[in-house]
């Protein structure tokens, strides 16, 4: 049988594969395996949610779990990904439940735990708490099930530890905020208010359905045309649980995640923040990241793609700056995981205190053209020990240099391996990546 939890937690169309029951059977496991590893105390649990329709339901049931099993509930309503970490953190909790897809579409819901402090789960935690499903165990009664309580200033403790993060005032910046109809929809432009900026917001207007829907971090269109009309100096543009920021300059262009780190990686070494002079960043980051870096003396250490391994590497090296290219980025001093709104927050402190546009300060690093083609091939394996694949991708690295980048990746879950190339011109990238993908489908 598969594993229930992936990279990010247990996800699934909601009320299909993640059903109430599963819902409410992982919380009650989550609980008890807490209450197993610290007997000293009743385990607190903070849950939160996005503001997709079946969250209402999940969240029912969530909270049934974690109560039948005695743990007592802190409920803080719709709120982001991230600021259910924080709480788990400053309200002393054993567990953070936070109910949301992120980017998916609203039909898919999905259930993330966070241990004590906001930290993601260990990987042996999450499989004796899988292990637990089946488990027939003695449930508490009478005093011995859990309470629950609703957190009424949840909102205001968050935001007012995002604005402890930001070191200048955004006075002048006029910005949209595409809040994607989802967790941030207040927060986002409630805090970026409270820091100084001028704020228009859209798709901040949640009704259970619309999140995600045509508008968000993964469909930057809208936003373009919001910046263009109202003549901002930027926009942000966050998913469904803000766990991601993505911006567009003042003529509409994209600022993608490895921009973004570009611009913060250098603030930071600036003010001497940045440990070791080190960002670190996954495989599918643009290959001009890593020059730009190169070019200002910032190491950039990678590691395989997912916001999971950019956290062990920045946990275990003490790193200060880590993220993806898809906006997902990390500052541990002041975040648990990925933060959104944190990440705009320091986007807009470096614009307002150097006087510089978004264009001129994401203009340090230039993207390659990037190319990637999925190739269904019979076994992956097979593709991984071929001598004929590796010649093929060592003549494109050979004659792409130190200007381009070839990676082959297999996919997780399907018979596909995804071949990227990153060249100085579109189609050399394009022309390199479709010769590789004929070796590679033409492996048996």
């Amino acid at each position: 049988m598969a594993r229930l939890f992936g990279t990010d937690g247990v996800r699934g169309l909601a009320n299909g594969a993640l059903k109430p029951e599963l819902a409410l059977a992982l919380s009650a496991s989550a609980a008890r395996v807490l209450a197993a590893h610290d007997r000293t105390h009743r385990p607190v649990a903070v849950v939160g949610r996005d503001p997709r329709l079946s969250g209402e339901m999940l969240e029912g049931a969530v909270v049934a779990g974690l109560a039948s099993a005695g743990a007592d509930v802190l409920r803080v309503g719709v709120l982001p990904t991230p600021a259910v970490a924080y709480l788990v953190g400053i309200l002393n909790a054993d567990l953070g439940v936070m109910i949301s897809a992120s980017h998916n579409p609203m039909p898919d819901n999905g259930i993330k735990f966070f241990a004590a402090g906001g930290h993601k789960l260990p990987d042996g935690i999450e499989d004796e708490i899988e292990a637990g499903l089946d488990t027939d165990v003695n449930r508490p009664t009478g005093s011995g099930i859990g309470r629950v309580t609703d957190v009424a200033d949840a909102v205001d403790r968050y935001l007012d530890h995002l604005l402890s993060a930001t070191p200048h005032p955004l006075a002048g910046i006029r910005v949209v905020v595409d809040c994607a109809n989802g967790a941030s929809f207040s927060a986002a432009p409630e805090v970026y208010r409270r820091a100084g900026a001028e704020v228009i917001a859209i798709h901040a207007d949640p009704d259970g359905v619309n999140i995600n829907d045509d508008c968000g971090s993964n469909h930057p269109d809208q936003l373009r045309a919001a910046v263009l009309e109202h003549k901002a100096d930027l926009g942000i543009a966050h998913d469904g649980d803000a766990d991601r920021c993505v911006a567009v300059d003042a003529d509409g262009e994209l600022v993608d995640g490895d921009q973004i780190m570009a611009v913060l990686a250098l603030a930071m070494a600036e003010a001497g923040e940045l440990k070791d002079d080190t960002l670190v960043a996954t495989v599918m980051s643009n290959l001009g990241l890593h020059l730009a870096m190169r070019a200002h003396g910032v190491n950039v250490l990678t590691t395989a793609v997912g916001d999971r391994y950019v956290l062990e590497e920045l946990r275990t090296g003490g790193y200060a700056l880590g993220g993806e290219q898809s906006g997902h980025v990390v500052l541990p001093a002041y975040a648990t995981t990925g933060d959104g709104l944190l990440t705009a927050l320091r986007l807009m402190s470096r614009m307002a205190s150097t006087g510089k546009s978004i264009a001129e300060l994401a203009g340090v690093m230039q993207r390659l053209p990037q190319v990637l083609v999925n190739v269904r091939v019979a076994d992956k394996a097979a593709v991984a020990v071929s001598s004929a694949v590796r010649d093929a991708v060592g003549a494109v690295e050979a004659e792409l240099g130190e200007e381009g980048r070839v990676l082959l990746r297999p996919s997780g879950t399907e018979q596909l391996v995804r071949v990227m190339v990153e060249a100085p011109a579109q189609h050399t990238a394009q022309a390199a990546a479709d010769r590789l993908a004929g070796v590679v489908s033409a492996v048996s």
